[in-house]
């Protein structure tokens, strides 16, 4: 068995830092969710003070079950102590279980962006790690600019990593902050560092300006270091960070790594990268390596042929091993293995060899081929395979429905838009007409349909909508585009705890395709729920 290596992810702090990427509470958790099931072994969950979204998010920090929620901050400021500096006591007073602080580590920033002396910054970077081991925090130094300082000043940079692991830090994090650095270089004073401070509590962060972010992650591996910080899909500032959906199977199936994702684990690691771009409204990249679309891609000719008499030729992982598929025309074997994965998670039992797997597969193949996609809408794959297996209740049946929306001015002068939709639909033979407002459209629809069905299914009352999201599949039809609605909802279960899955609906109407969404998230929590189906 290999050494060990921890993933240490920073998507919901420095990913958020990329243009046009905005986390809402509901997204951090789904996302931390999915890394945690992924055996990511830190979480970094934001900076607790920062901002409103980073407070909520260290107010209800989710429940995980290997990942440990970490809070990110700086060392104390100049002039005041570790225990009375308010940005470091929001960061320490969290419910996180570990802290990861940043601190100067470049002569050249501390003298000109600090304003203080060499000796005071080596303090503050001591008093302030020392203080978060007191309070009983899993504590990491990450050494900003570092290695811009060490080649500037060698001697300097080591005594600011002396003073974190003399106080105790479990982890220091060498940070490549402008991302300027090349593989060599990072292997070669990586090397160096690990004289003075062991590989075993040597971390590397990595930025992507040399488009090297993960080839310098791993090249800091091979000399010692034994933790990754990095980023879903490379998210980050300027051009992003280390990319730990690619990190990861290299660790593990390439240099025979151990880390917290067993081999089970890693297929999921492309829905797990899609699930991300879902919540960012965004496409895949259909070339990324491991997870793209194009990924195992083969285009006839005899690509083809070789890729059928031995997948090695052309592969150089089973696409399986992360949750990818062959993309050629092959037997109906094709994603079998990653459909079984997903039946796994969602408690399906379902011999392997069963004709149905064959259908599912052609039906998810047919309707992604309409814009339909199963990443981060599990509920409506679970419904999709239910209803192929062994059929769901029909709770309710729509009739029809009509959504109109109004733009006025109320009585006060102010600028209003108000939504209103009627519903018609039989639950059994009991036909039921109703009306719901709403802001928007598809929350009129929601309230109009909830109206109808509350008498027959009270459950309802808990279902909660928590995001919304439209995307365009077709932008070239311009209001003619076909649209997918990605809808994630929550309960409050009998015993306590939260559920949240996903539904999505496509149409060439985008209240059609939210209906459908809302349809397949209504039912499905009727079906968790074991609701009986109405009697005719």
């Amino acid at each position: 068995m290999g050494e060990r290596v921890y993933l240490y992810d920073s998507t919901l702090r420095d990913g958020a830092q990329t243009q046009g990427v905005d986390f809402g509470v509901a997204d951090k958790i789904a996302i931390a969710k999915a890394l945690d099931r992924l055996g990511i072994d830190y979480v970094e969950g934001g900076w607790p003070g920062a901002n409103p979204t980073d407070d909520a998010f260290f107010a209800g920090l989710p429940k995980l079950g290997h990942a440990r929620v970490t809070a990110f901050g700086m060392t104390r400021r100049a002039g005041r102590s570790a225990a009375n500096d308010p940005g470091l006591a929001a960061v320490l007073g969290s419910a996180a279980p570990a802290a990861c602080l940043v601190g100067k580590t470049w002569d050249f920033h501390v003298e000109l962006a600090l304003g203080v002396s060499k000796t005071e910054n080596i303090d503050m970077i001591a008093d302030s790690l020392a203080e978060a081991v007191k309070r009983g925090k899993e504590t990491m130094f990450d050494a900003e600019h570092f290695f811009d300082g060490y080649k500037a000043n060698p001697a300097f940079a080591l005594d600011c990593l002396k003073a974190a692991a003399a106080s105790g830090a479990r982890w220091i994090v060498l940070c490549d902050t402008n991302g300027g650095t090349l593989p060599h270089e990072i292997e070669r004073i990586v090397g160096e560092v690990a004289k003075t401070i062991p590989g075993d509590r040597l971390g590397i962060h990595c930025h992507n300006d040399t488009e090297n972010a993960v080839a310098n992650s791993l090249a800091a591996v091979r000399a010692g270091a034994r933790q990754i910080q990095g980023t879903l899909n490379g998210l980050g500032e300027r051009c992003g960070n280390a990319n730990l959906v690619a990190l990861l199977p290299s660790l593990v199936l390439k240099m025979g790594f151990v880390t917290g994702c067993d081999a089970e684990r890693l297929t999921h690691l492309t829905s797990v990268s899609r699930l991300l771009d879902e919540r960012l409204n965004r496409s895949p990249q259909r070339n990324a390596a491991y997870v793209g679309e194009s990924a195992f891609a083969h285009k006839g000719g005899l690509h083809v042929s070789a890729v059928e008499k031995d997948p090695k030729t052309y592969e150089h992982v089973p696409p399986e091993a992360v949750g990818n598929r062959r993309h050629v025309v092959v037997s109906d074997q094709a994603g079998r293995s990653n459909i079984l994965a997903r039946f796994k998670d969602i408690g399906l039992d379902i011999d392997p060899k069963s004709p149905a797997i064959g259908r599912i597969i052609e039906a998810i193949k047919a309707r992604e081929h309409e814009g339909y996609t199963y990443d981060g809408a599990d509920g409506s794959f679970e419904l999709l395979a239910r209803r192929e297996l062994h059929g769901v209740p029909d709770y309710f049946r729509l009739i029809s429905f009509r959504v109109i929306s109004e733009r006025r001015f109320n009585a006060r002068g102010e600028l209003v838009t108000m939504s209103e939709a009627t519903v018609k639909l039989d639950v059994a033979s009991d036909r039921r007409l109703t009306v719901g407002e709403g802001k928007g459209p598809v929350e009129a629809l929601d309230r109009a349909l909830r109206a109808a069905l509350l008498p027959s299914y009270p459950a309802l009352a808990e279902l909660k909508l928590i995001d919304y999201k439209v995307r365009i599949l077709a932008p070239e039809r311009a209001t003619a585009a076909v649209t997918r609605v990605m809808i994630e909802s929550a309960d409050g279960h009998a015993h306590g705890d939260v559920r949240t899955w996903g539904t999505v609906g496509v149409s060439e109407n985008v209240i059609e395709a939210s209906y459908a969404a809302l349809h397949d998230s209504i039912t499905w929590k009727l079906y968790r729920d074991g609701a009986p189906a109405p009697a005719e």
